[in-house]
């Protein structure tokens, strides 16, 4: 149970990173070909394929990497059940701060994101 939480815990990570990295790659390698991102933005509900989303992380230029932006990212809870897992993290992204849940789903020995519901916190 502790590595399956510590490989979630180095997904998450990659999740961040392919944000503050703008990273189209990394997108896609943390996220199931079939997730879908899905959640509230300015009061209108926005749904996402992973290339959509991968594309759009992709067009944040520079980087908040670049930007050398202060990192934000927290995660508030995770738990695992079987070959699946709920995270719920809290992260910094394009001046805004969201709290994410995370379905995540073991594939093989990788876990990777099969949804994401996000709320814009501020």
């Amino acid at each position: 149970m502790s590595e399956d939480k510590n490989k979630i815990s180095e997904a998450i990570q990659l999740y961040f990173d392919s944000m503050y990295e703008s990273s189209e790659e990394k997108v896609r390698q943390v996220f199931h070909k079939d997730a879908k991102i899905t959640g509230y933005m300015q009061g209108s509900l926005m749904e996402q394929s992973v290339d959509s989303f991968a594309k759009f992380v992709a067009s944040q230029t520079p980087s908040a990497a670049e930007k050398n932006e202060e990192k934000l990212l927290e995660t508030l809870s995770l738990e695992v059940v079987g070959s699946t897992a709920v995270a719920r993290v809290r992260d910094g992204y394009i001046g805004m701060v969201f709290q994410d849940t995370l379905s995540f789903l073991k594939i093989g020995d990788d876990w990777v994101i099969y949804n994401k519901l996000f709320h814009v916190e501020s």
